[in-house]
């Protein structure tokens, strides 16, 4: 377990060293001439500072020695072709250069596949007692916009996905706070090429509000605009519904972000949104929806204040809620347990790449994190406490008696 542990650790470290180059790549784009030899001796540096993780890689994970020399080829080919710019300060090389780096991620998004097939064989399974520990944020690109101005939205893999869509990931960024449109990609290779198989801009009528939203069996699930509700979208049938809960305030959102009402999550147990009513004086409620009537099922009342929370996700049945520690740090500091009824107040701290983030949201398929931080791409790697039968009831604090479904 600790070779393990020291893998997904260099890993991160190899994820961490490829934003450094994209960002000395993106630079050098926008202005060639300006660029300084000192700069582009920087960028050469940096580029070798990865070639020799890859040969660590190699040494300590032998089992890989395929995908990582496929990995060292890549990187020689791109400190040859830096090699050139270096005296040409040709465009066409820098391009070059930055499909290099994007066949490098690719390779990365595969590394993580295979770790997760050998190290984590049992995807789908509730078989552990919750979260221990999270990875440092592993952030894949800037979004396809490539605007950091674009902070609103959220990006992901669908989290229930129908047949032939395994390998898809969706995309939806905005400057505001509405939701207007949506992007499919075929596999991750087409999410950082930013070629979209399909491109849905939702009518005026049907937009949105917030950007809690995910999507699950090829349907986006988002905030209504109007009238203020839920709302699902799904592109099999391209069938619009939406739905009104009585109660439901828009006086409560997030600390982070205002019009964050209503968020939207997914995991091994099914669909569910959480929301606060006045009746509950600005504690969350959550929710557990039927995803073919779009109605609810089930509703539990929390103890925790919603305007104190950052974001909430799910899994197996397990709510955990997210606030801001300092300037670099998030914590999980609640969960809820929707069999049990029962709360518990945890300290798990996670590491944040950019200041606010607007979506936050589990996938059951990976069980990974998925988040949009500051308009790039971020992911995180969990850690379930195995140790313990899952069949051993936590000893959790109870809370409040349920309140009548709807």
């Amino acid at each position: 377990m600790g070779k393990i542990e020291d893998y997904e650790s260099k890993m991160t470290q190899y994820a961490e060293k490829i934003i450094e180059l994209t960002r000395e790549i993106e630079i050098l784009e926008q202005n060639l001439v300006a660029n300084s030899e000192a700069t582009l001796e920087n960028m050469e540096v940096k580029i070798k500072q990865v070639e020799a993780l890859i040969e660590e890689l190699q040494l300590s994970f032998k089992s890989s020695t395929t995908v990582f020399q496929s990995l060292h080829q890549e990187i020689t080919v791109m400190v040859k072709s830096l090699d050139k710019v270096e005296k040409t300060h040709d465009k066409n090389l820098v391009l070059k250069t930055r499909r290099e780096y994007i066949k490098i991620q690719i390779e990365l998004e595969e590394c993580e596949r295979r770790y997760q097939e050998i190290f984590n064989p049992n995807i789908g399974s509730c078989d552990h007692t919750g979260i221990t520990k999270l990875s440092k944020p592993i952030v894949s690109h800037l979004n396809a916009h490539l605007g950091t101005s674009h902070i609103y939205g959220g990006w992901g893999k669908d989290s229930k996905p129908i047949r032939d869509r395994e390998s898809m990931y969706w995309y939806s960024g905005a400057t505001s706070m509405n939701l207007y449109d949506i992007r499919f990609y075929t596999d991750y290779k087409n999410l950082l090429l930013r070629n979209p198989f399909h491109h849905h801009t939702l009518s005026s009528e049907w937009r949105g509000l917030g950007s809690n939203y995910i999507v699950r069996g090829n349907t986006l699930y988002y905030q209504n605009y109007n009238p203020f509700g839920l709302a699902k979208y799904n592109y099999t049938s391209m069938r619009y519904e939406s739905r009104v809960i009585p109660g439901t305030s828009s006086s409560f959102s997030y600390a982070n972000y205002p019009h964050q009402i209503f968020d939207f999550a997914s995991d091994e147990n099914g669909l569910w949104v959480t929301y606060a009513t006045d009746q509950s004086n600005g504690k969350m409620v959550l929710a557990k929806i039927n995803e073919n009537s779009f109605g609810i099922e089930e509703i539990w009342q929390t103890s925790v204040y919603k305007p104190g929370i950052n974001n909430i996700f799910m899994v197996c049945g397990v709510l955990y809620a997210v606030r801001t520690v300092d300037i670099k740090n998030e914590e999980i500091f609640y969960m809820f347990d929707t069999k049990t009824k029962e709360e518990k107040y945890v300290s798990i701290i996670f590491e944040r790449f950019q200041d606010k983030y607007s979506n936050l949201d589990y996938n059951p398929t990976d069980q990974k994190l998925y988040m949009y931080n500051g308009g790039y791409y971020v992911t995180y790697h969990l850690w379930f406490n195995h140790t313990v039968k899952a069949t051993e009831e936590p000893s959790f604090r109870q809370t409040s008696s349920e309140i009548t479904p709807i």
